[in-house]
């Protein structure tokens, strides 16, 4: 089938779907689908059926800002000692 996307690699292509965006970063799809419609990742609608395209770069942009507000996050907090035990509940 023409524009079948399924033998092409994900860093591939230049579109993605919300399922390949939930395998990317190891979440629900749910969770995937809120990271899109609150904003924190760009994508289009497309189609009849409105179904989300999400570009890689987004996705890129998307992890980038992560370990940017992740270290930022570590920075004003920094670890204390405190028990792993702790750490993991927040």
């Amino acid at each position: 089938m023409a524009g079948d996307n399924a033998d092409v690699p994900q860093d591939s292509r230049r579109f993605l779907t919300l399922a390949d965006i939930a395998e990317a970063l190891n979440v629900s799809a749910a969770q995937a689908y809120a990271l899109v419609r609150n904003g924190d990742i760009a994508a289009i609608k497309i189609g009849g059926r409105g179904q989300w395209r999400i570009e890689q770069s987004s996705l890129d942009d998307y992890i980038a800002r992560m370990y940017v507000q992740t270290r930022s996050f570590i920075d004003a907090h920094p670890f204390t000692g405190e028990s792993v035990d702790s750490a993991s509940r927040g």
